[in-house]
């Protein structure tokens, strides 16, 4: 298998319009290869893989896949039991998974991959956009979109940026020359058993960087720092109290943040980035590094952040309709939550902010149930409405709910209520919310289907 571009030419690809996949799919394209795959139902994605050529299937079923097929790939999401897969397995038609894919193209490339519990997905997009911004211009495939730009990119520089996902270990089928830490903490507990657990993985994955490469992570966080100790290749770190590479003097404004860049005790200069907050600050610190790290010129990876777009879903403005903010994120981990809300008072320090947060998965409201109830402490009302089920058993269903979240938010000193539908929230919040209000959706789920509804009965 590790010769993936010489053995294989028409590659069928199973689940093609997630986001790894079909950004995966076009690079494998721009290499020559013919690509096809298919997918339930017709999205953007497919839509944009149409476009470039790319013959898509509506629907899974043994007929798309034909005898001279070279390689299956399936999405992460697609069960063994797939038709495709097991016409596929039948055939003897060779079979992997996403990431083992992402694995093996990035063999043929310099890797760079953004791990971490926390910020991978504004990360890796900072350093694509830098990248491309200066002329370096990579391939990448990310968990986000850029805005203006998309999840995935095809570029000429022999670079690959890719967000390098920790549930399952997944990102442990990449071997990159720079490897990113941005944090880690306690998260993905329906798979992992403890902190110790992750942190042995985020050490696997420290292993797995190319002899001669370079890990970067953010040194404040202790984990981090106990990692870069151990790990056999050169490191460099980041933080606001430790690091080679740290930011001082640093102003959050209502339009973003800004700071001196400091590299081994030397000013390199100022940076100004329009994302908000304190945690966008480290994000910018690490797409230095990596700028450091590749020869690229300060003055240039400064403009770049400078002109950073922002991130589809990451503290998003979706609507600005009288006098009232509207905006979309996709947090769904307390320390996430915690770092948007600040990021949000310091945009908008005197306004009511009213959160919609859809917890996802129930295993995970439940293990971090005191941490989520806790988040909230720099809002002024939290509307939950029920959980969002996926990859939980039905068992785990029955150990938690959405009422008993709300209720330990209360407890917290936070107003809180249970609106289980999402017409109902809105409904809610056409009665309750008044000119001057910040109201935000937070969830890795549809939870941001809220705020469309909600701007959508404004302007009616």
């Amino acid at each position: 298998m590790a010769e993936i571009l010489d053995r294989f030419n028409r590659i069928h690809i199973i689940g093609i319009g997630g986001s790894g996949t079909s950004g995966l799919a076009k690079i494998l394209k721009a290499l020559g290869k013919s690509i096809q795959g298919s997918d339930l139902k017709q999205g953007p994605q497919t839509k944009n893989l149409e476009s470039l050529g790319i013959k898509i299937f509506y629907g899974h079923v043994s007929e798309n896949i034909s005898r001279d097929i070279d390689l299956v790939i399936r999405s992460q999401a697609v069960n063994y039991d797939n038709p495709e897969y097991c016409t596929a397995r039948n055939m003897g038609i060779p079979v992997i998974n996403y990431p083992k894919a992402l694995g093996l193209l990035m063999r043929e490339k310099k890797g760079i991959a953004v791990s971490g519990t926390h910020g991978k997905t504004t990360t890796s997009a900072m350093i694509a956009f830098m990248l491309k911004y200066v002329n370096h211009n990579p391939d990448f495939v990310i968990g986000g979109e850029i805005c203006g730009i998309g999840n995935s990119g095809v570029g000429n520089s022999g670079l690959l940026v890719v967000e390098a996902c920790e549930y399952k270990r997944s990102f442990l089928n990449l071997e990159p020359e720079i490897g990113v830490i941005t944090a880690i903490e306690e998260d993905h507990l329906d798979y992992y058993r403890d902190i110790k657990d992750i942190q042995d993985a985020f050490e696997n994955f420290s292993e797995r960087i190319m002899p001669g490469g370079t890990l970067i992570g953010m040194s404040d966080d202790p984990a981090v720092a106990d990692v870069m100790k151990k790990c056999g290749v050169m490191s460099i770190g980041y933080g606001l109290k430790s690091g080679n590479i740290r930011a001082k003097n640093i102003n959050l404004l209502e339009d973003g943040n800004r700071f001196d860049c400091f590299y081994n005790g030397e000013l390199l200069g100022g940076i100004f980035c329009s994302a908000w907050g304190i945690h966008n600050v480290l994000n910018a610190l690490a797409v230095i590094s990596v700028g450091i790290t590749l020869g690229i010129p300060f003055s240039d990876i400064a403009e770049a952040l400078k002109e950073f777009p922002g991130v589809f879903r990451r503290s998003q403005i979706i609507g600005k309709v009288n006098g009232i903010v509207i905006i979309d994120d996709y947090g769904h981990h307390p320390t996430e939550i915690v770092a948007t809300l600040k990021g949000l008072r310091q945009r908008f320090p005197s306004r009511r902010i009213i959160v919609v947060f859809q917890p996802h998965q129930y295993s995970r409201t439940r293990f971090l149930l005191k941490d989520f109830a806790s988040s909230f402490n720099l809002c002024d009302e939290v509307i939950v409405p029920d959980i969002y089920f996926v990859r939980d058993s039905e068992n785990e269903r029955k150990l938690i709910n959405s009422e008993i979240l709300v209720e330990e938010i209360q407890n917290q000193g936070t107003k809180a209520k249970y609106i289980p539908e999402f017409d109902e929230i809105v409904k809610y919040l056409v009665k309750n919310i008044s000119r001057g209000d910040v109201v935000i959706t937070i969830g890795a789920g549809p939870v941001y289907e809220v705020g469309l509804r909600f701007k959508t009965a404004l302007e009616g």
